[in-house]
């Protein structure tokens, strides 16, 4: 187990030190991308074989070496990342290198269509032409229901004061005159309650859009 260990270990400061090769300008970084692939592909089998090899060590070191085989693991999954990372930047690079080679090249012929595509840009504008829509529309909406409210109230008002008018004139008493007003107040507090969640649930419309 231990001669297998060894050769495993050695195997990912082999692979350290093919990452620092891709460092270096003029590389050819797909051969030792592969190099470092097959490698890895050793190690995992490598450490396939340790799992087995544990339990066949004396238990009193049984666990040293679990987790010297552990860390051989993290190690690998370290690397196997690293690759990916570096993969996924130069298949970047390699394509904005490619965009930025067409773009340079192309030539535009007189009277020939020399549109660019922006249709991303146009579908976003329109969605935020339509955003901004949807909210005006929901101020005009809110800015109607508080002229309805405001209307309500001053009904309420005038009704109130005919009402105490027309007490007064039958000679109401005056328990009567305050369960009537109690009623309107009551009227009144239900209809700032509808202000208020109306204007909340405005409120929250806009934010949402937003």
């Amino acid at each position: 187990m231990d001669a297998l260990y060894h050769a495993t270990n050695k195997t990912i400061h082999e692979i350290q030190q093919c990452f620092q090769q891709l460092n270096n300008p003029g590389i050819d970084s797909i051969a030792v991308e592969n190099e470092i692939l097959t490698k890895i592909s050793a190690v995992n089998a490598n450490c396939d074989r340790l799992d087995v090899l544990v339990f066949k060590v004396p238990a009193a070191t049984r666990s040293g070496a679990k987790m010297k085989v552990d860390q051989l693991k993290y190690d690998v999954r370290h690397l196997q990342t690293a690759l990916n990372l570096y993969q996924q930047k130069r298949q970047r690079r390699e394509m904005e290198a490619t965009e930025r080679e067409q773009l340079l090249t192309r030539r535009f012929q007189p009277n020939a269509e020399t549109t660019i595509d922006l249709d991303y840009s146009l579908q976003h504008n329109t969605q935020m032409h339509n955003a901004h829509k949807g909210v005006d529309e929901m101020l005009s909406t809110g800015s109607s229901i508080m002229d309805s409210l405001r209307f309500q109230r001053d009904m309420l008002k005038g009704a109130r004061s005919r009402m105490v008018t027309i007490g007064n004139t039958l000679g109401l008493s005056d328990h009567t005159i305050k369960l009537i007003e109690r009623r309107l107040t009551e009227d009144k507090y239900v209809m700032f309650a509808g202000m208020f969640v109306t204007l909340c649930i405005i409120g929250l419309v806009i934010y949402l859009c937003l």
